[in-house]
């Protein structure tokens, strides 16, 4: 007996439906892939790029009243002769540097290039500082200003030496210039005696 005209048609039905039931599944796993792999791409870790930090700002200490540097006059043979500032601590080597260095014709070897800087005193480059008399009434010879002297100047006086010469430059720096010649009686260690020797030998 022949098989009826429609079982054909029912076969190939057969075939066709899994194979679209395939190709569906094949496609919706395929849509799941592709969205995961979006997800993942758009959660992975970037590199984000971090602003450098701004420099640091430094306050300039001859402004800041910190005290931590000092102002100096340098005359003589040096190239830029003046006032200049240098670090607390600096040297007379260091001064003279920040007044440009010494003319090749100055002799430095009557200035002590080693010693620390106090701070409003002066230095003197290559010019040969006159010979303050031992006596107590020396003539002859300028006195010595208190108020531009260095400590050079200040230690060579009778009666004073290095120590008793950084006291007198730490009074000028911490009151400002003298008045009076007899404002040295406030510095501990000069008495009356040596300021009667000190009077006839120093100004202000």
């Amino acid at each position: 007996m022949p098989a009826p005209g429609w079982l054909p048609s029912l076969r190939t039905a057969r075939v066709v439906a899994p194979r679209q039931a395939i190709a569906a599944l094949v496609g919706a796993a395929l849509l799941a892939v592709l969205v995961t792999a979006a997800v993942l791409y758009r959660a992975r870790p970037r590199a984000t790029a971090v602003p450098a930090a701004p420099p640091p700002v430094l306050t300039s200490a001859a402004h800041s009243g910190t005290g931590t540097r000092l102002v100096v006059s340098v005359v003589g043979k040096v190239r830029h002769p003046g006032l200049v500032s240098v670090p607390a601590g600096s040297r007379v080597a260091d001064a003279v540097r920040a007044a440009g260095g010494a003319l090749p014709e100055a002799d430095l070897t009557a200035l002590n290039m080693a010693r620390r800087l106090a701070d409003g005193e002066q230095i003197v480059v290559g010019v040969p500082v006159a010979a303050v008399p031992s006596g107590t009434g020396g003539t002859g010879a300028s006195p010595v200003n208190l108020n531009a002297a260095t400590l050079d100047q200040l230690d060579a006086l009778p009666g004073v030496g290095p120590v008793i010469a950084q006291r007198i430059v730490d009074w000028r720096s911490a009151h400002g210039p003298f008045t009076s010649v007899d404002q040295l009686g406030e510095i501990d260690g000069i008495g009356a005696r040596t300021l009667e020797h000190l009077r006839p030998l120093v100004s202000v």
